[in-house]
């Protein structure tokens, strides 16, 4: 039988690097790019200390806005796992700096992978391409994958996430226009914790590293779906592989943790490290964020809840998350073994 191939975006991401772990333990071959092949040699020795099919990666250095690159890079694949994405520390000054190349990144792709009769293109979105853009009461429902978020309704809404939701918008427009054999799925994830495999980690860790650090006198009142990366991963290669998973969305989440919730189960494990269980009230966290810009992201999450039905994925991928308890404390005990806290 014929190695089925797979190029991989963002192969040196938090996401990208375990989906690339479990897709060569299926014993698929794996095209990885990465924005800078320096960084090449220590991914794969960081995935080689998860599997032992390394030879079946390769990388490839590659920008999501060179058009012409992805017509080369997905000649000849079966699949397409599209992950990169920006996903900055801070707001950004300009919107567009995020919205256009995410937005250009999918189109680039879909359109070479299109052209060369790739099977499937799975996106990763995000859950933020549901649950922002909304009043009050429609945060009172819990929402699916028929709901988009709405990036008209700005008091509820920030730079990413409206980038996020514009780019998924735009494939599914993409696939109407221009019909083709081409499949395409996307899957929506929360915030993504689990187990850090190099210092470079991705955003979601912050989370843990925040409250473990000593840095925080105590939390804000604010609230995230919560997934395990493995989890993701898996339903990565699920939505990839399962016929009826073409042409659909799929929320992933194993459950809303406030950030006080998960201070408590870390404090539990940790008793000997000062993490913060009060809570602060809002009015303070918004003062602060005037003169903390890194908390400016937050402030539209204060004392909200969003939450989701992940049901279709369980249904149809046959997926079951990893609990969310597993997803923190495997955080917490790698951001220890990696050595990005003491």
């Amino acid at each position: 039988m014929d190695t089925k191939k797979v190029l991989l975006t963002g192969i040196s991401g938090f996401l990208g690097s375990h989906t690339t772990i479990q897709l060569l333990e299926k014993g698929y071959e794996v095209k990885g790019t990465l924005r800078s092949l320096s960084r090449a040699g220590s991914i794969k020795d960081v995935i080689a200390k998860h599997t032992r099919y390394v030879d079946n990666l390769s990388f490839f250095q590659a920008d999501l806005n060179d058009a012409n690159i992805w017509t080369d890079l997905t000649r000849g694949m079966d699949y397409v796992q599209h992950i990169a994405s920006p996903f900055p520390r801070e707001l950004p000054k300009h919107e567009d700096d995020l919205i256009l190349p995410a937005k250009e990144g999918i189109l680039n792709i879909l359109k070479a992978s299109s052209q060369n009769n790739v099977k499937r293109v799975v996106l990763t979105s995000s859950g933020a391409a549901v649950v922002y853009g909304k009043t009050k009461r429609q945060l009172e429902s819990v929402l699916n994958e028929s709901i988009w978020t709405d990036i008209n309704y700005k008091q509820d809404l920030s730079p990413y996430f409206k980038s996020k939701t514009v780019a998924e918008a735009a494939a599914w427009e993409f696939m109407k226009k221009y019909p083709s054999k081409m499949e395409l799925s996307t899957v929506l994830p929360g915030a993504i914790l689990g187990p850090v495999l190099e210092k470079d980690y991705g955003t979601s860790a912050n989370i843990v590293i925040k409250l473990m650090d000593g840095s925080m006198p105590a939390v804000p009142q604010i609230g995230f779906e919560v997934i395990d990366v493995r989890s993701v991963a898996d339903a990565l290669i699920k939505a990839m592989e399962v016929t009826s998973a073409a042409n659909n969305r799929y929320l992933l989440s194993s459950g809303f943790l406030m950030m006080k919730d998960i201070a408590q189960i870390l404090k539990k494990v940790y008793p000997e490290r000062k993490i913060p269980t009060r809570e602060l009230p809002n009015f303070i966290v918004k003062l602060f964020s005037k003169f903390d810009s890194s908390l400016r992201p937050v402030i539209i999450d204060l004392g909200v809840k969003r939450r989701v039905n992940v049901d279709r994925a369980k249904n149809e991928l046959q997926w079951q998350p990893i609990p969310g308890e597993e997803a923190v404390l495997s955080c917490a005990k790698s951001i220890f073994e990696q050595g990005i806290l003491k």
